[in-house]
């Protein structure tokens, strides 16, 4: 992904004054982490950081650039509008690119998995992220997996299975399962007694409805 910077601006604008905000096409924000004494309440351009924003994953860098300064940061968290599809705010996380950091990595599944093609198989996944550990520059945007291994139904992906640069360490459980391929469940009636003769079982079933009947009769009297 290339490097995407975001010129932000500090407010004072804070609580429900933000709407105004949003309405004038800022995109209200904080800033926190590595070299930020405090956390910053900032402002963005609501259509340029909705562009840039877009395909940004928990692990992607940004560069937030404020005051003439350029603050490299993962998106933690984005609050957003479903009905109106527009964000709402944004929090950003300030990082050192010297320095190793802890971060959640999604997993995306790639691919045609035999088991579903060839035996109606049903995938089940586990996990959609795992955490690594690396340096901010290092951390892949995304982990794909391609299902394409699921040749049969039983067969799994785990995180040991997964294979990264050596520059990011793994720290979910080698385990803990991604996703595996498992037989479709078939519910099927079966009526018991019916099988040899084809004639027990209904017997048994009109019987029943006899009974019941009988059963009302005796109420209504």
């Amino acid at each position: 992904m290339e490097k995407v910077v975001l010129k932000a601006s500090k407010r004072d604008v804070i609580g429900k004054q933000v709407k105004a905000m949003r309405r004038a096409g800022q995109l209200p924000a904080v800033l926190y982490g590595r070299h930020v004494e405090q956390p910053l309440a900032i402002a963005l351009d609501q259509r340029e950081a909705a562009r840039s924003l877009a395909k940004a994953s928990s692990s992607s860098i940004v560069t937030i650039e404020l005051d003439g300064q350029e603050y490299p940061a993962l998106v933690r968290e984005k609050q957003r509008d479903y009905i109106k599809n527009r964000l709402l705010h944004v929090d950003f996380l300030a990082v050192s690119l010297t320095e190793k950091l802890t971060a959640y990595v999604s997993i995306e599944l790639t691919g045609v998995s035999l088991a579903v093609k060839d035996y109606n198989a049903v995938l089940v996944t586990g996990l959609d992220e795992i955490e690594v550990e690396s340096l901010p520059m290092d951390l892949p945007e995304k982990i794909v997996v391609d299902i394409a291994a699921l040749a049969k139904v039983g067969d799994s992906v785990h995180v040991s299975d997964l294979v990264l640069s050596d520059k990011v360490k793994i720290l979910s459980s080698p385990t803990e399962m991604i996703v595996i391929a498992t037989a479709a469940k078939v519910e099927e009636a079966t009526v018991a007694g019916a099988v040899e003769t084809g004639v027990e079982e209904p017997e048994v079933i009109e019987k029943g409805k006899k009974e019941e009947e009988g059963e009302g009769d005796e109420k209504k009297k």
